[in-house]
């Protein structure tokens, strides 16, 4: 085979072979933060948990009030299995969800739920850990309510700390029950 042959196969085998998938390493790493109770918690307060991550704000009309409903009833749903999971609500509002504010919103839905919360810059990394867009919507006035533009994906990662899968919003508690306890029976 010449030069010019091989090297036309081999420019071939690389346009078919495509693009690399994005890496599953790079979501997901450490964040410190503070729960609902007021503690301080990082990704390693939860050993041997596989975690369910969910970004949103406690003010939220729509979207963060189904999806933590939703996770509340994929616990359900995986009984028993539910023990291996810890599920973390992290805020992207961190001016208005504070400890306090978490503390009455949370009781709203599963008990088993956690709600987190810290500085900007400490809420601003965890978002780019696990990839996240937020931004604060204009307000028409000052004083005035305002929402927040959030990524709306559930995250799951092992209890290594890696990425697993993750739930767009809309799937119900049973269809993540089940995706997750497959995960959990090969483990």
């Amino acid at each position: 085979m010449s030069i010019a042959r091989f090297a036309a196969a081999l420019v071939l085998a690389l346009l078919l072979a495509g693009p690399a998938p994005a890496r599953a390493a790079d979501i997901g790493g450490p964040f410190t933060l503070t729960d609902h109770h007021g503690n301080a918690v990082t990704e390693a307060s939860y050993p041997g948990k596989y975690l369910l991550v969910f970004f949103g704000y406690t003010y939220c009309p729509d979207v963060c009030p189904t999806e933590l409903l939703v996770l509340g009833q994929t616990l359900d749903f995986l009984g028993e299995d539910a023990a291996r999971i810890q599920t973390l609500f992290i805020s992207v509002d961190p001016e208005r969800d504070t400890p306090a504010a978490l503390a009455e919103y949370m009781p709203n839905f599963h008990p088993a739920l956690i709600g987190l919360t810290g500085t900007p810059e400490q809420v601003a990394k965890a978002a780019k850990a696990y990839r996240v867009f937020f931004r604060k919507s204009p307000k028409a006035a000052e004083g005035e309510a305002y929402l927040v533009d959030h990524t709306s994906l559930v995250y799951l990662m092992d209890p290594e700390g890696e990425f697993v899968s993750h739930f767009v919003f809309g799937q119900g508690g049973e269809t993540v029950a089940r995706t997750i306890a497959k995960v959990l029976a090969r483990d």
